[in-house]
């Protein structure tokens, strides 16, 4: 019983490890990153598919992101895909490629980013902790119903605290990498 927790409340709190990566990759960098692009669908034969489905995404310099279809006729629906997304991109299009230019960022835009960055953060601490809340709910139970002695609740609820402090961990060092390329000029 105690393993199984232990095991189920590891894996809930690799879930939001990666969460948190997902999040934090779509937080722009100034720096020209493929994963901006990873929520935007095209209308592509009479269904939304995601962007990377239709098309070949480059990063052939470190400010600009190309899309280039596979079908010639659907870059106007993924130029029309881009700006609806509104991820503060104007597409340039020559009639093969979308060019997508990544202006620099101000001093006070990257402040602001490095604000969502932490808040991006204390929501993953916040599920991770949320995780660890019912680990130990999940762990009183089972001693309440004789499933486990006292002893090992106490020790599961000392298991699961120090899980809890490494994903912590984890996450403080995502959002430390992503403040450096973040301030980086």
């Amino acid at each position: 019983m105690l393993k199984q927790v232990l095991q189920e409340t590891e894996d809930k709190m690799e879930k939001t490890i990666s969460t948190t990566q997902s999040e934090l990759a779509k937080v722009r960098t100034g720096r020209a990153n493929p994963a901006l692009l990873d929520t935007i669908r095209v209308e592509y034969y009479g269904s939304k598919v995601p962007l990377k489905q239709v098309a070949n995404i480059g990063v052939p310099e470190p400010r600009m992101i190309t899309v280039q279809p596979w079908d010639r006729n659907v870059l106007a629906d993924i130029e029309k895909a881009i700006l609806k997304a509104d991820i503060g991109i104007t597409p340039n299009n020559d009639g093969h490629v979308i060019r997508l230019p990544i202006p620099a960022l101000t001093e006070d835009r990257r402040k602001d980013l490095v604000r969502l960055i932490h808040q991006l953060g204390e929501e993953g601490k916040v599920a991770v902790r949320n995780v660890r809340r019912d680990a130990i709910d999940q762990l009183k139970q089972a001693q309440k119903d004789h499933q486990i002695s006292e002893d090992e609740e106490y020790n599961g609820g000392i298991d699961v605290q120090e899980l809890t402090d490494n994903y912590v961990q984890k996450i403080d060092g995502l959002i430390k990498a992503k403040e450096e390329e973040l301030m980086e000029v």
